[in-house]
């Protein structure tokens, strides 16, 4: 599994994973979907593409899941899926995939820069730890 949910006091945290940016982005956009709404079928699928720019890989993972997050609460749907047109270190470029539900499982009110550090690990493997406000 890309991601494991590790044990927080008050929010919720995570530890993702991955072999490039692009997967350890995919990871963390699948943990999330997965805390917002885990073991949900898919009934439909929309899509809506985003671009954002930050200073760093790390700033830019934490707004992207912040900006799909937004989304998601906007039009009621958990995006599960994202397919990258371009992706560097401070430059994003993506089409986001979900589907529409009645309510989420859990409300994740923001994604937090709390020990977020993309880092890459003895393995070769991007990682990172993500604290979500619940």
């Amino acid at each position: 599994m890309p991601y494991e949910i590790l044990e927080h006091t008050a929010d919720l945290r995570i530890k993702v994973k991955g072999k490039n940016l692009q997967k350890l982005f995919r990871s963390a956009l699948e943990a999330m979907a997965h805390i917002m709404l885990p073991n949900k079928e898919k009934n439909s699928s929309s899509s809506k593409k985003i671009s954002l720019s930050a200073s760093d890989k790390t700033s830019l993972l934490i707004d992207f899941l912040n900006e799909v997050l937004t989304n998601a609460n906007i039009e009621k749907k958990v995006y599960s899926e994202v397919a990258f047109n371009k992706l560097t270190d401070n430059k994003l470029d993506a089409e986001i995939h979900g589907f529409p539900v009645d309510e989420f499982k859990e409300d994740i009110k923001a994604v937090t820069f709390h020990e977020a550090d993309i880092q890459k690990n003895k393995k070769g493997l991007f990682e990172t730890n993500i604290v979500f406000d619940i």
